[in-house]
């Protein structure tokens, strides 16, 4: 039988400024194919998304307004480290969603195709940020003080935020991009939800 040593170690400052660096790019490039396929999605994101389709406005702009209510909640549930982490990759995300297009182009993209792309780099890029202790604040940050608080997996909190964004943006776009974008979430929501596990996970 093969034996697991389950002490936990702790992540040192440059491991954190790995993971986090990376959630906040792969996040980002996510977005980029998401938009690109006129998609929404869930979430503060999804919010920010429609705001800014809507508006004209930029995304990144918008994103991080919409999350400055959240900090609060962060810091007073989750905690400083929480709160700074997050403030930092929003701001980050923010800034680099409207960058990436200044060093490429998406010349043709499916739905689908856009979607699933979405789904999975942004699901994995959570990922990466909640197992260093960062988030891109938000509505993530209250599914993740319900999982902490209650054990209500924060997957599942996200899907029931996501159904009432969805059921808005259905009244205010074409069915079908409302369609592939429930792809996208679905993708993004069961990633987090099969994989984000503190039991499983040892290092913190």
């Amino acid at each position: 039988m093969v034996t697991i040593d389950e002490t936990k170690v702790a992540h040192t400052p440059l491991d954190d400024a790995q993971g986090l660096g990376l959630g906040v790019f792969l996040c980002s490039v996510g977005m980029q194919f998401l938009t690109h396929a006129g998609l929404i999605t869930g979430q503060t994101a999804g919010i920010a998304v429609i705001i800014s389709y809507l508006s004209g406005w930029s995304f990144g702009a918008v994103f991080f307004v919409i999350n400055l209510p959240f900090y609060a909640l962060a810091y007073k549930r989750l905690g400083l480290e929480f709160t700074v982490k997050s403030l930092i990759s929003v701001t980050a995300l923010s800034l680099l969603t409207d960058l990436l297009p200044l060093g490429f182009t998406i010349d043709s993209l499916h739905p689908a195709i856009g979607a699933a792309i979405f789904g999975a780099t942004v699901g994995t890029g959570l990922l990466a940020m909640f197992r260093h202790n960062g988030s891109l604040g938000g509505l993530g940050v209250v599914a993740l003080l319900v999982q902490d608080t209650t054990g209500f997996k924060a997957g599942y909190v996200q899907l029931l935020s996501d159904a009432v964004i969805f059921t808005i943006a259905a009244l205010l776009f074409p069915l079908t991009v409302v369609a592939w974008s429930l792809l996208g979430a679905v993708i993004l929501n069961m990633i987090i939800t099969f994989n984000h596990r503190r039991d499983r996970y040892i290092a913190t």
